[in-house]
């Protein structure tokens, strides 16, 4: 199996400071054919990459291998040669075929042996299953001189953090739920004390409603210095701004960026740090006292699970209806009349929805949304085309959607989008979790 030639990060940041580390990140254990392997987005590594600034280290290269051991070997030591810290996930497992630890072991020139305490520790997780542990499990228990087992809360394969001379190895698991809690809990402070530097801070603004080039366009003018570091980046729900400093005044200067920030993006910033979308919606209904029901169509019931799973939302959710079909929305109070003469993908059912959820479930605010038109829609719409609506005290308010045709990507979309549009209608009557106007 041949390894995927290294690619180079391309960072939307400027140069970090010179005196930062350099790293490199290694994706190992994929069971995939290697003409494949151009196909598969390696999440680990993005992670990784994202994580690294904030201690002050950039990502020298980023490389993915396969699961051959003498070509796996062949990364890490040209990893090795390149960068005084290099980092590993996946081949971790049970099998034959996870060699990480081997290739590891082979590089440095150490024996790998068992470990009784991490043998014992296996036995205990696989006891309280109530299984037998498998023999193979034991290449989880094997350590070599130099490295120091890392605990993992979620699964069997402890990691490996490896200092030998100038070079350091992390060896992290491959699944991201267990990847990510070992990043955090047990290989960031262990970088932090290995690798000290100047105090380094990072802030997050998110943004929506604006694309990603033209956010870059309007944040560009007010980063002439490589302090604070800028990074844009495009996910679910809006475009991230990250911003990263270091030195003394770190924070203060992140404050200052972040008021500029402000000013230029208004009220398409929608949250910051680790803020959830339903999360800024709940805090905003239950500051304004108000209470809010839930009718879709489209979106799979993502837009009801997406608000039932945030705390805040027990004091001011009533509820959500999945429906699935014309009959269904005419159980509910939608008149069949109007889906006879509109459609179901309509403004004018979209509206009747969200009146109905609203006085069927006794709540302040309806949001509704529609099913979205496929490739063949029978009304000869273009595909990817669907509707949201609100009804309140204040009366009713729809909108046009425009998703992506295929149905996973529109689904998830149309969640998010109906909770945007839920924020905008909030926004114009000033309800926000500062105040409420009347």
């Amino acid at each position: 199996m041949g390894i995927r030639p290294s690619a180079w990060v391309a960072s939307r940041c400027r140069v970090p400071p010179a005196a930062w580390t350099e790293a490199e990140i290694s994706g190992t254990g994929c069971r995939t054919p290697v003409s494949l392997l151009a196909t598969i987005t390696d999440t680990n590594a993005g992670y990784l990459a994202s994580e690294l600034p904030l201690l002050g280290i950039t990502v020298f290269r980023m490389t993915t291998a396969g699961d051959h051991l003498e070509e796996l070997c062949h990364v890490i030591r040209q990893a090795l040669d390149g960068s005084p810290l290099v980092i590993t996930s996946g081949g971790l497992g049970p099998t034959d075929d996870d060699l990480t630890r081997d290739c590891i072991a082979s590089v440095l020139g150490e024996e790998m042996f068992i470990d009784t305490e991490l043998e014992q520790q296996l036995h205990t997780m696989f006891g309280r299953m109530g299984r037998d542990m498998p023999h193979h499990n034991l290449r989880q228990a094997t350590l070599i001189p130099s490295a120091e087992s890392l605990p993992n809360q979620h699964g069997t394969a402890p990691g490996w953090m490896v200092v030998k001379g100038g070079s350091t190895v992390v060896a992290l698991p491959g699944p991201p739920r267990e990847l990510k809690p070992m990043w955090k809990n047990e290989v960031v402070p262990r970088i932090l004390s290995r690798f000290p530097g100047d105090p380094i801070l990072s802030r997050t603004v998110k943004t929506y409603g604006l694309a990603e080039a033209k956010v870059s366009e309007m944040v560009h003018p007010f980063f002439d210095s490589a302090n604070p570091l800028p990074g844009i980046y495009a996910k679910p729900d809006g475009i991230h701004i990250r911003l990263i400093a270091h030195g003394d005044d770190a924070e203060e200067m992140l404050n200052s960026a972040e008021s500029k920030l402000t000013e230029i993006f208004e009220t398409t910033v929608w949250g910051r740090e680790d803020d959830a979308l339903p999360e800024v919606i709940c805090r905003w209904l239950n500051a304004g006292n108000l209470t809010l029901a839930t009718i879709e169509d489209g979106s799979g019931g993502l837009l009801a699970n997406a608000i039932s799973d945030m705390p805040e939302s027990s004091s001011c959710y009533r509820g959500g209806l999945i429906t699935g079909s014309a009959e269904t929305k005419v159980t509910w109070g939608v008149p069949v009349e109007l889906i006879r003469q509109h459609g179901e993908i309509s403004p004018e059912v979209a509206e009747a929805m969200a009146v109905a959820v609203r006085e069927r479930l006794a709540a302040d605010i309806g949001l509704s949304t529609t099913p979205i038109t496929g490739i063949e829609s029978p009304d000869c719409r273009p595909p990817g085309i669907g509707f949201i609506a609100v009804a309140d005290a204040h009366g009713t308010q729809t909108w046009q959607q425009n998703y992506p045709p295929s149905r996973g990507d529109a689904t998830g979309r149309g969640a998010i989008a109906a909770l945007f549009r839920l924020r905008d209608r909030l926004i114009d009557f000033g309800i926000t979790d500062r105040r409420r106007r009347s």
